[in-house]
């Protein structure tokens, strides 16, 4: 008896597939069949009216169309002359109340050239600044086949990335990698995932605050020496010229070359030049000041504001390669192949170093969680393999372009090719035009991203500890004192862009990059009965690559 009123409660049609669930963010709108009503039914302008009887009836007529077969099953669904058109969808509810559905639509979606540019422009941060410093680090020559064998190997990596939602047999439309991981390894992967992810992000909010405390320093400096005629010309060490170059950091040789700590005043100026110094310090105070400006934006309950400025920092790439295009045409190239013995002004072309180059370009090809999000919006998905690759060859073209360009162009034999510093910029003095633009431009683009890469680390780990993206503002204040005090700490005591990028790189990178994706690919082939040795060892060597490449860090 007990079977047969089983059978009476089964749907007329029944269907193997279950598990789809419907959702107002779905990318197909056929799912949301049996809950549509046409506006013009909806009474009075508000979108939670009373729905009218004649759309309550339209409903129920819908919904027959469920009865006849199981919600997974799109056999004896609503005809589509039944639907009304995408933007007409709204959400009827059991209360009798309507909503606007604000799912994607189909003609929002961008062209593969607007996917394109917002995957590079996504991809492209700081690590630009450090990219001359990498090559230097680990030779000319083998800097570039590691950054275009980083680059492939990085791609491979998304590529994994990106299709992985589409071997699980269940609604994926609004995952990310994350939750892959969490899908394949449980709460391991759900929690390892969110570390990993925290690391690039708040490692990437240090870095930030090392380089606005280095550009505002700059900046200040730059108009207090404009303001009071002081020239610092005589205390810089570097070439002679109008576009000069400098080491800051030079070391110390029987010539004299060293590094002078007072300040030439020209003019008749009398101000106490020492004093500014005291208020106005690089490590000392300048991180502190930004306090003050910036831990207030952080605890905004929404980053709406912020995330209009985003453009600026398309503007500043370009900027920045009209900026090096500029430099390498005054200066010319200074190059001179030595293949494994350093010099006194040139480097070796294949140098022991090169693992902190791989670390930084670990971070600077990162964008495996978030690029599901990013390739959704792909009005032709089945061109996202294409328009990736194409947008991962714009990025490395951009790399190689500035690394190569200030690596040979930087002046030797007047200086030494070691004096590339971390953060490119920090070779030219303050009192180039041109660089106060950058530097200028880049601390506004920094300031405004900040408070959204300080939201995305709140919004993730609040979430899935408390469940709550704002759960108190104690709460949120006790978290930004914590990475504004990791950034306050790291610019006094350790402002090393380079060093921290590649440590961070490397961290994040070993998880999300190599690990998870060779094991999600691994474990996908295994059950669908497809893993072959070949592909095991392949994957198994990039998990060992991803370990090597952290390890390394520490021995560098």
């Amino acid at each position: 008896m007990s079977a047969v009123m089983e059978d009476d409660s089964r749907p007329l049609l029944s269907s193997e597939q279950t598990g789809e669930s419907y959702s107002t963010d779905s990318l197909d709108f056929k799912a949301k069949r049996p809950f549509h009503v046409e506006p013009r039914n909806i009474v009075g302008d508000d979108p939670q009216e009373r729905v009218s009887a004649e759309a309550a009836i339209l409903n129920s007529r819908v919904h027959y169309y469920s009865r006849l077969t199981a919600s997974s099953d799109r056999l004896l669904s609503p005809p589509n002359h039944v639907i009304p058109r995408q933007e007409e969808i709204y959400i009827y509810s059991p209360l009798g109340t309507a909503f606007k559905v604000t799912g994607s639509d189909p003609s929002s979606k961008n062209p593969s050239i607007i996917t394109i540019f917002a995957v590079w422009n996504t991809m492209m941060g700081t690590s630009i600044l450090s990219i001359p410093w990498g090559i230097k680090q680990a030779g000319f020559t083998l800097g570039i086949l590691i950054l275009i064998f980083t680059g492939l190997l990085m791609l491979y990596c998304c590529y994994i990335v990106l299709k992985s939602p589409k071997a699980i047999h269940m609604d994926t439309s609004d995952w990310e990698f994350p939750d892959v991981c969490s899908y394949y390894f449980g709460k391991f992967g759900k929690w390892s995932s969110l570390f990993f992810s925290m690391v690039s992000l708040i490692g990437a909010m240090v870095v930030y605050w090392v380089l606005m405390s280095n550009f505002l320093y700059n900046t200040g400096q730059f108009i207090y020496n404009y303001a009071h005629n002081v020239n610092m010309s005589d205390s810089e060490f570097g070439t002679n010229g109008s576009d000069r170059v400098i080491c800051p950091y030079p070391n110390t040789e029987p010539g004299g070359n060293h590094t002078i700590s007072t300040l030439y005043i020209s003019g008749n100026d009398t101000s106490d030049g020492t004093s500014f110094e005291h208020w106005w310090s690089k490590t000392n105070t300048i991180p502190l000041y930004l306090i003050i400006l910036l831990l207030p934006l952080l605890c905004f309950r929404s980053a709406a504001f912020f995330a209009r400025f985003t453009f600026l920092g398309t503007i500043s790439v370009v900027y920045l390669i009209v900026l090096v295009t500029i430099k390498a045409v005054h200066l010319g190239f200074h190059l001179e192949f030595h293949w494994f013995d350093t010099t006194e002004i040139y480097v070796a072309e294949f140098r022991l170093l090169f693992p902190q180059f791989t670390g930084v370009l670990t971070l600077a090809f990162f964008i495996h969680n978030c690029i599901v999000t990013l390739m959704k919006n792909n009005k032709h998905q089945e061109n996202n393999v294409r328009d990736l690759s194409v947008a991962y060859l714009l990025v490395g073209l951009t790399y190689l372009y500035v690394g190569v360009l200030i690596f040979a162009a930087f002046p030797s034999p007047a200086l030494s090719k070691d004096c590339i510093e971390p953060n490119f910029l920090d070779n030219f003095p303050t009192s180039d035009v041109l660089v106060f633009v950058a530097r200028a431009f880049l601390l506004f683009q920094m300031i405004t991203v900040y408070p959204l890469l300080g939201y995305l680390v709140r919004v993730q780990m609040m979430g899935q500890i408390f469940g709550n993206h704002y759960p108190s503002f104690l709460h949120v204040l006790a978290l930004n004192i914590v990475i504004v005090g990791a950034g306050v700490l790291m610019a006094k005591f350790y402002p090393n862009i380079g060093s921290i990028i590649r440590f961070s790189g490397a961290t994040c990178g070993l998880a999300l990059v190599f690990v998870f994706p060779a094991l999600v690919h691994m474990i996908s082939l295994r059950r669908q009965g497809l893993l072959r040795w070949p592909s095991a060892i392949f994957h198994s060597f990039l998990i060992l690559l991803g370990m090597a490449n952290l390890l390394a860090q520490f021995f560098m």
